[in-house]
């Protein structure tokens, strides 16, 4: 990713134990448009109209200089080209582009500079490719959805709280938190909304149309929110959930201010599925939000990593929050997109075995995932984290230098190619037999 903080957009992990291809949906929701997902007024489920289709892919890549339609930019940084060409071959139906608000406003007295400078390595490696962060990735964005390769839609997530925006430490927190992850104060929300009507701004300029707005990233991982309980006991009551409906609010009035149609993508959540004494679980997030919050939007999203070898004791994330949507009457039915998934070691974010025969497990375990998710009627699309790997959180599609393609690349092209909706899950690559 181009640009990086000290903490990443971290997830919980999960997949499937059973080699069996379960059936695509043949009657499902198509990823729905801002109009189908409108916010819930009543206690009535809405309806979503049902017709075939097959799962959406998506991206996160934060490196403009693999998102600029050939045709505007013939030429991007020199190590680029041909990888640029190999990620928009994968014909993501959306690109999901994080925004860390801390690194972009230091100073409260200055509006966040959204085109704060990248270098385009990847922690310090090559190659690289200088721009102007945000303002240059909508701007790629917006040369392909010009270009009509894909057409591309747009997931804006947040995430990193400014030290001056952020409350004093509290409750059960880890030894290394920090200010990013804490609860906003009040001028630090008015800012956050002010960033959202930068960005917006932003893509009008720029030429890009961004639909969709996450107002934060994993908000039951100590991370991104902190203290996620009062006391360090899995038994006391979540607080993290009062910290994101502040949030889903200040970013639905900040939308209400944007012209154009903007929708709310709720959720974002780590695949937490047991209760621990500093994170809070996808069940008790749903559970614990107000109803004008939990019912704000049709749209919700899961992080999901593949695992070669999955703890069968581990509640699958997704059943988890479809149970969990379902027990409240504004959100039963509701829509879901995997946000984040990918696969590595076999705990994601661990290191990375990268010899054939590990490789190719993990691309079979990845496409379990795929394979369940398209069989699921409820779950429209899936986004894969990252393109070029992060050593950090190693499960990209090629690595972070440039050299090499993984076999999930085969895979992920497979899914994103242009598809029937009848035509049900691609046969397996080659290079993952």
């Amino acid at each position: 990713m181009a640009v990086l903080v000290s903490v990443l957009f971290l997830a919980g992990c999960g997949g499937g134990d059973d080699d069996a291809r379960p059936p695509a949906k043949t009657a499902a929701a198509a990823p729905p448009s801002a109009s189908q997902v409108a916010p819930a007024t009543t206690s009535a489920p809405a309806q979503t109209p049902d017709r075939p289709v097959v799962l959406a892919t998506g991206i996160t890549e934060s490196n403009s200089q693999l998102l600029w339609d050939p045709g505007t930019r013939p030429v991007v940084a020199p190590g680029f080209g041909i990888w640029r060409d190999r990620l928009l071959a994968l014909k993501p139906r959306f690109v999901r582009v994080p925004v860390y608000w801390s690194q972009l406003q230091p100073d409260p007295s200055r509006p966040a500079d959204l085109s704060h400078p990248a270098d385009g390595c990847l922690r310090g490696l090559a190659p690289c490719g200088e721009s102007s962060g945000i303002a240059d990735e909508l701007a790629a964005i917006a040369s392909l959805q010009k270009a009509g390769l894909g057409v591309p839609e747009v997931e804006i997530v947040i995430a990193g709280v400014p030290a001056w925006a952020a409350d004093p430490a509290s409750g059960c927190e880890r030894s290394d938190a920090g200010p990013t992850s804490r609860p906003i104060t009040a001028q630090g929300l008015e800012a956050y909304q002010a960033l959202i009507g930068q960005i917006a701004a932003l893509a009008g300029q720029q030429g890009a149309t961004v639909t969709y707005y996450s107002p934060w990233n994993e908000p039951n991982h100590p991370a991104f929110i902190s203290p996620q309980r009062a006391t360090c006991s899995k038994d006391a009551p979540t607080v993290a959930a009062s910290v994101y409906a502040t949030l889903v609010r200040a970013a639905e009035q900040a939308l209400d201010a944007v012209p154009g149609d903007q929708q709310l993508v709720l959720g974002e959540m780590a695949g937490t599925t047991v209760a621990s004494p500093r994170r809070s679980t996808v069940q008790e997030m749903v559970s614990a939000l107000p109803d004008d919050v939990a019912c704000a939007s049709r749209l919700w999203s899961q992080h999901d990593y593949a695992q070669v070898h999955p703890d069968p004791g581990k509640p699958d994330p997704v059943a988890e929050l479809e149970t969990a949507l379902d027990a409240r009457p504004c959100t039963r039915g509701a829509h879901i997109w995997i946000t984040e998934t990918g696969v590595g070691g076999d705990d994601p974010g661990a290191p990375r075995p990268t010899d054939d025969a590990s490789l190719r497990a993990q691309c079979r375990a990845q496409e379990r995932l795929l394979d369940r998710w398209a069989a699921d009627p409820r779950v429209d699309a899936a986004f894969q984290y990252t393109f070029r790997e992060d050593t950090a959180y190693p499960v990209g599609l090629v690595d972070a230098g440039l050299t090499r393609v993984y076999p999930t690349y085969d895979l992920w092209a497979a899914w994103g190619a242009d598809r029937a909706p009848s035509d049900g899950p691609p046969p397996r690559p080659a290079a993952c037999a």
